[in-house]
């Protein structure tokens, strides 16, 4: 039985290697001239970046998809748990996050005495929550609430939060300011503000402060090609530089895959590209599930600004993942999901690789790639990205006492048009659909598509946005596709 799985980024290689390993004939069209998709690499004039994911967590994701090829990450590729996790910039201060759990419970004591006691039971109640989310929750396909009727479900839904916030929840175990920022810091990307966010997704305190925060040496593109390497050992082929066009139809089924250059026949499609352009773009509309409307309504979590930059020296008192949050989180979170607008003073993120990997820049330079969230849907100009880049390059200037601009090799943005451009991106979006509770399982776009064989994998569908679960996406897709056409 023959598959073709577009797109080659995590959640299509992940489907197109679990289909490969249980003996379909599976082929993946990319558009690009190498996989990865959103974490593909960009080098230019001896520095090296990563274009899309950069923060390594979740480790048990990765090992579990590897084991289930007798493998293991380190078959493929280095892992260095860092430490510090990473340092977040206030307006006056500096915290490094210790990768150790004593000395984060000392930074906690330090701070606001007596705080470490509730991050334990806090970090115990996330730890429960990650451990039922992923053994219960994200592996489901989300094709029927019945999936969920699981006695451990219901039993546990008051524990699971699943009707507070995690604002709430974060005030309960902290009153210091900073503090509360650093637990509500891995929900930013989710989609909406810590109010309207489901407490559920504490469980990303235990991905961050208890799993660790790890970098694979080459960056995570090294993680793409052991991805890749191992699909290609599966038997899966792949056809680069290949954008889809449309499809064939017969029997209320896809028989057939249309690119620029060439037409591939096929039993089945699963579609790792951007899920609403390949619906309301490239399928007939007689086959598209949802409307221009349901799309338009969709919530999306941010877009963002990039910047990739060489610089010709070490930029000081940065690490390799660096939060600066010397501005209101409040007010930067207003702009990108109730008063939307460009941000006047956001937040950014900046990760300096070279401070691990001396290989991702020329001996005594750096490379940087520095990130504004922003809000999706907002057409960018040169003129825009400039400003925020003087922006940026001012509060560094404060805080480093280093200005960036003097010591520039290589620079380049990247934001809402090539999202477009690049990725057929939705609006722009960087990190697919909001990860709030009416978007949540049976509430995201379909992984079936109206056709009998026609499938969707990656961030706008199940479970949801991020590496990890695009990977965990790929899976269960896999899964259905075995279900519904067996091999004989």
């Amino acid at each position: 039985m023959k598959v073709i799985v577009i797109g080659a980024g995590f959640s299509g290689l992940s489907t197109a290697t679990y289909l490969a390993q249980a003996g379909y004939d599976v082929e993946i069209i990319e558009k690009h001239t190498q996989p990865g998709g959103r974490g593909r690499q960009l080098k230019r004039s001896g520095f090296t970046f990563d274009m899309g994911p950069s923060w390594y967590w979740m480790p048990d994701v990765f090992e579990k998809y590897f084991a289930d090829f007798d493998k293991k990450p380190e078959d493929y590729y280095k892992l260095l748990r860092l430490d510090p996790s990473y340092s977040v910039f206030f307006e006056n201060d500096l915290l490094e996050i210790p990768a150790d759990m004593n000395g984060l419970e000392a930074l906690f004591e330090k701070l606001e005495p007596g705080s470490s006691i509730r991050l334990k039971k806090f970090l115990n109640d996330a730890a429960y929550k990650y451990k039922v989310g992923i053994e219960k929750f994200v592996h489901k396909p989300s094709l029927s609430v019945f999936e969920f009727a699981d006695l451990r479900i219901l039993k546990g839904l008051l524990k699971l939060d699943l009707l507070n916030n995690i604002r709430s929840s974060v005030k309960k175990v902290v009153s210091n300011p900073q503090l509360q920022s650093l637990l509500e810091f891995p929900v930013l990307f989710l989609g909406a503000t810590p109010s309207n966010t489901p407490a559920l997704y504490s469980l990303m305190n235990h991905a961050d402060m208890s799993l660790g925060t790890w970098y694979p040496q080459g960056g995570m593109f090294s993680v793409v090609q052991g991805f890749y390497k191992l699909a290609l050992e599966k038997g899966v082929k792949f056809h680069f530089d290949s954008e889809v066009t449309g499809f064939e139809y017969d029997n209320n089924q896809v028989v057939g895959v249309q690119t620029l250059k060439k037409n591939f026949v096929c039993d089945a499609v699963v579609a790792s590209a951007d899920y609403a352009h390949v619906e309301q773009n490239l399928l007939d509309p007689k086959y598209r599930r949802y409307s221009p409307k349901y799309w338009d309504k969709r919530k999306l979590a941010p877009s963002c600004f990039l910047y990739f930059v060489g610089l010709s020296k070490p930029i000081p008192g940065v690490e390799h993942h660096s939060l600066f949050f010397d501005a209101s989180f409040d007010d930067h979170a207003d702009a990108l999901y109730k008063n939307i607008r460009w941000p006047e003073k956001p937040l950014f993120y900046i990760s300096a690789s070279s401070k691990t990997d001396p290989k991702s820049a020329p001996v005594g330079q750096e490379s940087l790639v520095i990130l504004i969230p922003t809000a999706p849907g907002m057409e960018d100009t040169d003129e825009i990205l400039d400003h925020y880049f003087e922006l940026v390059s001012d509060r560094l200037k404060k805080h480093t006492g280093m200005d960036i601009r003097k010591h520039i090799i290589f620079k380049e943005h990247y934001a809402f048009r090539d999202f477009v451009k690049d990725y057929n991106s939705f609006k722009g979006n960087a990190y697919g659909l909001a990860n709030t509770l009416d978007q949540t399982a049976i509430f995201k776009p379909s992984l079936k598509g109206k056709l009998k064989n026609f499938y969707y994998t990656g961030q706008l569908t199940v479970p949801g946005p991020g590496v990890p679960p695009c990977i965990i996406s790929g899976e269960v897709v896999a899964n259905e596709i075995k279900i519904n056409f067996p091999l004989r």
